[in-house]
């Protein structure tokens, strides 16, 4: 069998493939390269994206390749990335119906979730519960257990005093 160039392979696979529109624009509430990740898929798909950005990263490349990007504050991510209120206001001045989170700041946090929910715009990424659940790494654990998942051993309690910690180890 004739071996195809990666440039074949490409042209052949991308013409190819198609994925369902669910969305005309969707927010991706993070920076750098899982960013560039969402706006690649949602290209393909034919999802316009929006970006957010820190004055840290006016210039970077996820900025230049989303359709639309809004400065959202200063460096530190407490004051940019992390605000939930700047965040919902670059939303509904863009239009966005969804948001995508990306890995870390916003991804695991249910407040930001619910604030989406009560805004009528969809979260993409796992339901309220199993973010609450996957934020307690004890409850993770007995939730993994529960459902049969190899799990490191160790103490599931809430642990009180030295000598606790001493009888436990």
């Amino acid at each position: 069998m004739k071996q195809l160039t990666q440039t074949a392979f490409r042209r052949i696979h991308s013409n190819h493939t198609t994925f369902p529109k669910t969305f005309d624009k969707v927010l991706i509430a993070n920076r750098g390269e899982i960013t560039r990740r969402v706006i690649k898929t949602c290209k393909k798909m034919g999802i316009k994206t929006v970006a957010v950005y820190s004055d840290a990263d006016y210039n970077s490349m996820f900025v230049k390749e989303a359709d639309e990007a809004y400065r959202i504050g200063p460096p530190p991510t407490k004051d940019s990335y992390l605000r939930m209120d700047i965040i919902l206001d670059v939303i509904k001045a863009s239009g966005a119906q969804a948001v995508h989170p990306g890995y870390g700041f916003l991804s695991e946090n249910s407040k930001f979730q619910k604030l989406l929910f009560d805004n009528k715009v969809k979260f993409i990424g796992p339901p309220t519960r199993a973010i609450e659940a996957m934020g307690d790494k004890i409850e993770s654990k007995k939730l993994a257990r529960e459902a049969k998942v190899n799990t490191v051993p160790g103490f599931l309690g809430e642990v009180n005093s030295d000598a606790e910690v001493i009888k436990i180890s």
